[in-house]
């Protein structure tokens, strides 16, 4: 295609950030709204408890973990523009699936399958058998949350190949900040949104217009998006600043298929190893923040939904700083004169200090809620500012015919960190909530050791209060522990990638 010749470069490339931004936005709050409303809406519903909950959420880091191998060589073998169109389809639908669940759960205990949302909930609050109730509820819901991890996993892979193929690499970080932040906006988005979709429609209308956001951003990238050569928005002074690596340049010849990375390449290359080793220990960080901080706000500050929605809105505005995040690098190449891997590298372990703060964020909790808010609001930040680093870190040192793949694998990686964490959370707050609580300096379980087995029944301990008993649950030591693990985690992982990937080297093939 015959390039505009200007001598002022067009800025397309950035258009194409926003996209991916806006894509981030939704894919973040597609998997916020089961956090915000199933505390308050769905689990007096279906009888959940934090242990179901927490299966939930760690089946669909497995899923996503999965997923993430296959969307990665996906989007490689279908390239950009189909990849992503697949992934946010998939996506959207598992999202309004989430809707259905409370009719089939319906269906599936009582034969009717034509109640509407209000009736199904009648209907299920007529069913004697709670445990049928909690285990079928909790399928579909894992069904639901399979489908929208499958879809979800393509994100990533699609919007690195996206910024790889549109901007140089010392630009890269700060690209992917911008769009990266999209899962700081969605966050942010979603908690003064979702809570009062769902208390005024319902929550199941909070999953399907949330979900329907999906299907508009497809019109938006069939429209827009072409490779940078192909794209007549794209003029040629801005080609050649796309361009300018000239480890990156793009197959000369198109009409020879360039050969692929096969699984076992990939993972015979330490940068590969160090990456994922990376996503691993810190990956199930933020999202053990995202799942998992509203459930905090109830469990220890008594909120509901609506009332800690101003709380949450400032933890995620205050991890916006991230944006900085993308800029050191760039700081450190054009300044210090550094390659893009030792910029890189440098920033991050800046960025691994912060999420000490969390340390803190439960002693000083006793004075105010807003002092681990704050906290968790700026080690979110860093966690963000560290996520954009570490994704550039693929396309720094792999061609772009492997840079999905990578990523797939990191984020296989990831999700296998965040299974793990958010498994252990969920058993780790049930257990610490029955067996660290008491009751007027009693033990909760010497007092009743009848529940060392079975489930506290709703409102207990509420009731028990009401009634003139003191009440000191023993759940806040559980997030304590969670939140020295998050303290810690950066900085393991820096050390490690950096003994595995002591220099930059590009791989070439």
């Amino acid at each position: 295609m015959k390039k505009e010749i200007s001598s002022k470069p067009s800025n397309f490339r950035w258009t194409i950030c926003i996209l991916l931004f806006i894509a981030t936005t939704i894919n973040y709050m597609d998997r916020q709204v089961l956090s915000l409303t199933w505390k308050d809406f769905i689990a007096p519903e279906f009888h959940w408890n934090n242990n179901d909950y927490g299966n939930i959420t760690a089946l669909f880091s497995i899923f996503y973990a999965l997923s993430m191998l296959f969307a990665g060589k996906f989007v490689d073998w279908m390239d950009t523009k189909k990849g992503f169109l697949w992934a946010i389809a998939v996506w959207s639908v598992g999202a309004v699936l989430h809707a259905f669940c409370g009719i089939a759960t319906a269906g599936v205990l009582t034969g009717n399958w034509v109640a509407d949302f209000h009736e199904s909930k009648e209907i299920i609050g007529k069913v004697d058998n709670v445990s049928m109730v909690i285990s079928t509820s909790v399928t579909l819901f894992i069904f639901a949350r399979f489908v929208l991890a499958v879809g979800e996993a393509g994100n990533f892979p699609a919007a690195i190949k996206t910024t790889a193929e549109y901007f140089p690499k010392k630009d890269r970080a700060f690209a992917t900040s911008i769009f990266n932040a999209g899962a700081t906006v969605g966050a942010l988005a979603a908690p003064i949104t979702i809570p009062f979709i769902a208390r005024s429609m319902g929550w199941e209308w909070a999953f399907i217009i949330i979900g329907a956001l999906g299907f508009l951003w497809m019109g938006l990238w069939v429209f827009y998006y072409k490779k940078p050569h192909q794209h007549h928005k794209v003029n040629q002074s801005e080609l050649n600043y796309i361009q300018q690596d000239q480890d990156d340049a793009p197959n000369a010849d198109p009409g020879v298929p360039e050969k692929k990375f096969s699984f076992k390449e990939c993972f015979s290359y330490r940068q590969t190893w160090a990456f994922a080793f990376g996503k691993f220990m810190t990956d199930g960080i933020w999202w053990f923040f995202l799942f998992w901080t509203p459930a905090y706000l109830s469990s220890v500050y008594k909120m509901d939904s609506t009332q800690s929605a101003l709380p949450l809105f400032v933890l995620y505005m205050i991890t916006l700083l991230s944006i900085i995040g993308g800029w050191l690098p760039k700081y450190f190449v054009e300044k210090k004169g550094m390659n893009p891997y030792n910029g890189r590298m440098r920033a991050m372990l800046i960025f691994a200090f912060f999420p000490l703060l969390a340390l803190l964020a439960q002693p000083l909790g006793s004075i105010t809620y807003w002092i681990p808010v704050l906290i968790i609001g700026v080690a979110g930040a860093a966690h963000q500012a560290w996520s954009a680093n570490i994704f550039s870190t693929v396309s720094d040192m792999f061609p772009k015919k492997a840079i999905a793949t990578i990523t797939g694998i990191g984020g296989m990686a990831g999700g296998i960190g965040s299974f793990l964490i958010n498994k252990s959370s969920g058993v780790l707050f049930d257990y610490s909530h029955k067996a660290w609580t008491t009751i007027n300096g009693t033990p909760l379980l010497e007092k009743y050791p009848q529940y060392s087995s079975e489930r506290l029944p709703e409102g207990f301990l509420e009731g028990l209060e009401k009634s003139g008993a003191i009440i000191s649950d023993g759940i806040d030591k559980g997030y304590m522990i969670i939140f020295s693990v998050c303290g810690v985690a950066y900085l393991i992982a820096w050390s490690v990638m950096k003994s595995l990937v002591p220099k930059y080297k590009v791989i070439s093939k």
